[in-house]
């Protein structure tokens, strides 16, 4: 797996819609074969990756929001798997 590298602007996927789902209290992640639920810090994640930032900028904006700090090693995993699962595409 691939570390997404600092300067990418990263988006869903064309296939995927990110929506809060009140019956599952959750984010989630709707595509056409079915529907992934997603946990807190996984959905404020996608909820930034609407191609307009790059990854540092999305960190840093996470962080702020939480009040939270040294969470750039985790989010960079969870994109980076985000990736591989096909979920996020960068943007052009």
């Amino acid at each position: 797996m691939t570390t997404p590298t600092s300067t990418q602007n990263l988006k869903l996927k064309g296939i995927f819609r990110l929506q809060w789902e009140p019956a599952q209290d959750a984010h989630v992640l709707l595509y056409p074969e079915g529907m992934v639920k997603l946990n807190q810090s996984a959905g404020e994640i996608l909820k930034r990756c609407d191609g307009t930032r790059d990854i540092d900028a999305l960190i840093a904006d996470l962080q702020q929001a939480f009040n939270a700090q040294d969470i750039g090693g985790e989010v960079r995993l969870f994109i980076a798997e985000a990736e591989r699962r096909g979920w996020l595409e960068e943007a052009s």
